[in-house]
């Protein structure tokens, strides 16, 4: 898995007399350090004694060709890599300023600095290559071209407020505050030059993605880490730009998509590469089959082992990839509803159901059948009746722990096999869904002891969607409200409300109603039924109802002479 572990100093990374070239892939993260980790590593070099330890960095040997720089590919890095150059030519620009005051000795180590930002006998071939997101390439030659470090470069608009020029001026200014208590001026930024050289950087190189992914879990960096999906897109349009399918910012474009389709947090990105692995792994498993194992990539995707399938397959073809992978984005978003064109008003109800039940393991089952709806026969009614069928299950399954968490992936996956085999379609399709369900379910007997049960013990989650369903039934189109409606600090204004309230000190008023003034009796009444599904229900006046009277929370009205009590409905 890993090739090289070696500790070097920075003076041996930025060697002048090698032509060892840092290549940040063109479309990872852009450039991200802001003024608290410019500051932290400026503090860090200056407050410390020389040989400080400024964390790892991830590498790929990208070299291709041995007679042109030896290149390494920064998987994770990128940013201490691309702030210690821009801090270089900050050190260079100060000596600049001072070249008069500079001996022989000096200039030729003014040049040596130079040729840590460029390489030796090629002027305009820079060492550290940004990536392109934002301009940080552009922003980062135009910044060397305008120190005369390389050719001059055009300046793209705006570039002065964006961070590559930002961290440049950071650094210069701070360099000219410490130079204001030196008495000799150049003497001081030799010794600050000299701090960094004898820095210590620890480099690891890897074979390949999967592998630099695998370290992540283990280090604690002080960059920003790069995640799996981070990884896979570095690797899909590298791929992409090598085979020369088309252009390079075509494919950007649709993996942007991808991401709009599927929203911006993290864990559902991932859920989303893990469910579209496992609801099609025949077909993605089907070009890598050399023997008789049915899944040589893998039998369902993990966190662990997601990086290393989408790398075989992305390496295969990534043309086929991202086209295949944006379809399956455009499905996948109309589930969670980030793509509502055509969807009916039952449809949405069914699949805000589904996630509200925290029904989302069995999203890799409805994305198959999406996928695949006109040859399943899947009309709406059906995908309606799935889905619906669905929330109930997990209903049963949040409240029982029947069947474990562990088993529902690949309980889904043997239902998209079973149809897939016995070619279900239509109602048949949902009977075999339905037969499934029930058979791996806990019992009747059981689920009803759960439901008689300390439900919001169990589980308040399922008890709240319980409770709101039940409310949602008893309203009409007069008193309508949405149960799940956030407030202002994204907490639901609808909570559950303990009628008989569940603190400690029980209330005079209640001990008197329930057990004629014996507090012990009404403790037990307490522990036996607080938590309940009959002492419960959803309510947007917990605050206000408090630990009031049985009483006064049914007649409680607000500032305008409205029931907000149990009588608000």
């Amino acid at each position: 898995m890993i090739n090289n572990v070696n500790k070097y100093p920075i003076s041996q990374l930025f060697d002048p007399d090698a032509n060892l070239v840092f290549e940040i892939p063109k479309y990872q993260r852009e450039y991200t350090w802001a003024t608290w980790q410019w500051e932290a590593l400026f503090d860090d070099l200056i407050d410390n004694d020389k040989g400080y330890f400024l964390g790892s960095i991830i590498c790929i040997d990208t070299t291709n060709d041995p007679i042109n720089a030896p290149k390494r590919e920064v998987v994770d890095g990128q940013q201490r890599l691309t702030t210690l150059g821009l801090f270089f030519a900050a050190i260079y620009d100060a000596l600049c300023q001072h070249d008069n005051e500079l001996d022989d000795d000096q200039k030729l180590d003014l040049m040596q600095l130079k040729r840590k930002l460029v390489l030796k006998k090629t002027e305009d071939r820079i060492r550290v290559i940004p990536q392109t997101q934002n301009n940080n390439l552009s922003d980062y030659k135009a910044l060397l071209g305008e120190l005369k470090i390389i050719s001059k470069q055009s300046k793209q608009k705006f570039a002065g407020n964006r961070r590559i020029f930002k961290a440049f001026y950071y650094f210069k200014k701070r360099l000219a505050a410490h130079l204001e208590e030196a008495d000799n001026k150049t003497a001081s930024l030799f010794d600050i030059l000299d701090k960094i050289n004898s820095s210590v950087i620890v480099m690891i190189e890897v074979s390949n993605h999967a592998d630099a992914y695998t370290l992540f879990e283990s280090l604690n960096n002080r960059g920003t880490p790069l995640t799996a999906i981070d990884l896979i897109k570095n690797l899909l349009l590298a791929r992409l730009d090598l085979s020369g399918s088309g252009s390079i910012d075509f494919y950007f474009e649709q993996w942007t998509q991808i991401l709009d389709y599927i929203g911006d947090e993290y864990s559902v990105q991932k859920r989303f590469f893990r469910h579209n692995y496992n609801a099609f792994r025949r077909g993605m498993n089907a070009p890598f089959k050399k023997d008789d194992r049915p899944y040589p990539l893998g039998i369902l995707a993990t966190r662990t082992n997601l990086l290393s399938i989408y790398e075989k397959v992305i390496t295969a073809d990534p043309k086929a990839f991202i086209e295949e992978i944006l379809e399956n984005a455009t499905l996948y978003s109309t589930i969670l509803l980030r793509n509502q064109e055509d969807i009916s008003s039952q449809l949405r109800e069914a699949y805000l159901d589904l996630e509200r039940i925290q029904g989302t393991p069995s999203y890799l089952l409805l994305l198959y059948i999406l996928k695949n709806a006109e040859q399943l026969g899947a009309t709406e009614q059906i995908i309606i009746n799935i889905s619906v069928l669905l929330t109930n299950f997990f209903v049963r399954r949040n409240l029982t722990d029947i069947p474990s968490t562990r088993d529902l992936t690949r309980i889904f996956m043997a239902l998209v096999d079973e149809i897939e085999e016995q070619q279900y379609s239509g109602e048949t399709m949902y009977q075999a869904v339905r037969k499934k369900l029930i058979a791996c379910s806990a019992s009747d007997e059981l689920f009803s002891e759960r439901l008689k049960g300390e439900v919001y013990i169990d589980n308040s989650g399922a008890t709240r969607f319980i409770l709101c369903a039940m409310a949602k039934k008893g309203m009409t189109l007069e008193n309508q409200v949405d149960l799940w409606k956030y407030n202002n600090s994204n907490q639901y204004i609808w909570t559950i409300e303990h009628v008989f309230p569940q603190g400690n000190n029980i209330p005079e008023s209640w001990v008197s109603m329930m057990a004629d003034g014996n507090y012990n009796v009404a403790k037990e009444y307490q522990s036996l039924y607080v938590h309940t599904l009959g002492n419960l229900t959803i309510t947007g006046y917990n605050s206000t109802l408090s630990n009031r009277s049985f009483e006064d929370k049914k007649e409680r009205k607000d500032n305008n002479g409205n029931y907000v009590g149990y009588r608000n409905r």
